[in-house]
């Protein structure tokens, strides 16, 4: 099966933005819009914007971090909002828990399963966080990953998965991406400040990666960057970085990445 494709964006470019940016990902072809949801862009309401203009993109948040947004507020926000939630995917995560977020996170998965229908994935670097995703979550949602991480780690949440629920988790992947060279400054600047970070600098020596060995596309040339996801990942969610990040770069993003993914 051919692996899904989908835009992720920041929810802090507002819901009129993508009000005209939605339509745009549906018509070129691409599975979801992901909006990241941060104090500046809540991604709840910008998914309901992108309901109102689109039938069938499904709409997805890249993650809601529960230390500032709690599942009981969530769920209130999710159901003043009118997002449908068969078109949903709710990506939710520890934030900056250093203490105790796995059970955390456990705990919102339990309170947003009793409360809706939508589609439960964990932003998930760790091992036990990809665990709890396996075992009690819909799936994950993994980043900053080459495609040979990417497939060890997905292939260990579909083993748990099947071992523990009897059913295969959905693994989503986000991976930064370029399609102009005039926005390769501000890739290289997101990349050295996620490596600043320290649970993300370990999770790289880890691996023994460097942040900048997980964009796309690598040797220019984006359809076989996705292509060596394919194996490993259900869906890639090309995380759109621009020169300006302006709704005219954005779009122009769109446009440029259905183009190069044929």
């Amino acid at each position: 099966m051919r692996t899904e494709v989908s835009i992720g964006v920041p929810g802090a470019i507002g819901p009129e933005a993508v009000r005209v940016l939605a339509p745009r990902v549906e018509a070129a072809g691409f599975t979801g819009l992901w909006l990241n949801d941060t104090p500046q862009g809540d991604a709840v309401t910008g998914l309901a914007a992108a309901s109102a203009v689109t039938t069938h993109l499904r709409l997805a948040t890249g993650v809601v971090p529960i230390d500032r947004r709690p599942a009981p507020a969530l769920l209130e926000d999710l159901r003043r909002s009118g997002v449908p939630e068969e078109r949903l995917t709710l990506g939710i995560g520890s934030g900056q828990l250093r203490r105790g977020a796995v059970e955390a996170v456990g705990e919102a998965i339990r309170a947003l399963r009793d409360g809706t229908a939508a589609a439960l994935v964990v932003g998930a670097l760790g091992p036990r966080m990809r665990r709890l995703a396996a075992e009690h979550a819909d799936g994950a949602l993994l980043s900053w990953l080459p495609p040979e991480a990417a497939f060890t780690q997905a292939a260990e949440l579909r083993r748990m998965g099947s071992d523990t629920q009897g059913e295969l988790p959905r693994v989503a992947l986000y991976a930064r991406t370029i399609v102009d060279e005039r926005a390769r400054p501000v890739l290289e600047r997101e990349a050295a400040q996620y490596a600043s970070y320290p649970a993300y600098a370990a999770n790289f020596a880890r691996l023994g990666i460097d942040a900048m060995d997980t964009v796309l596309p690598q040797d220019g040339d984006l359809a076989a960057g996705i292509a060596a996801y394919a194996s490993a990942v259900d869906e890639v969610v090309l995380r759109a970085i621009t020169p300006t990040g302006s709704l005219d770069d954005l779009l122009a993003f769109v446009d440029a990445a259905a183009a190069q993914r044929a």
